[in-house]
């Protein structure tokens, strides 16, 4: 895995246990997902930038890990997710200690990617 870059780094070092262990095993899996992103810190959180465009952030909170598809008509599409996880028009909560599969993180950035495209 990667490294990331010193100020998003610095942020995952920021975290306590197990907001650290949810968000770092997001990120590996968004990496894995889209290894060619860029990490950089956007709104205080890592973002994942492909292409110039965000796909994608993280960023840990008292009872959750938030995964941010920078686009507020992302999650409409995914109603089931919305149902299990909870959270806001822009924001999944993921409970810590179950970072979001891979699987699900490749259908989220996919329809991220699709709307950056159109």
């Amino acid at each position: 895995m990667r490294t990331p870059p010193p100020d998003v780094a610095a942020y995952y070092a920021t975290l306590a246990s197990p907001q650290r262990e949810t968000a770092l095993t997001m990120r590996e899996r968004i990496l894995e997902v889209v290894p060619m992103s860029v990490e950089v810190m956007k709104y205080q959180m890592p973002t994942f930038i492909v292409d110039g465009e965000p796909v994608c952030g993280i960023m840990a909170h008292t009872k959750h890990v938030g995964y941010y598809p920078y686009s507020g008509s992302v999650l409409a599409n995914f109603p089931d997710l919305m149902d299990r996880y909870g959270g806001t028009k822009s924001a999944l909560h993921v409970p810590l200690g179950e970072p979001l599969s891979v699987t699900t993180i490749r259908k989220l950035v996919r329809a991220r990617r699709q709307r950056n495209a159109g």
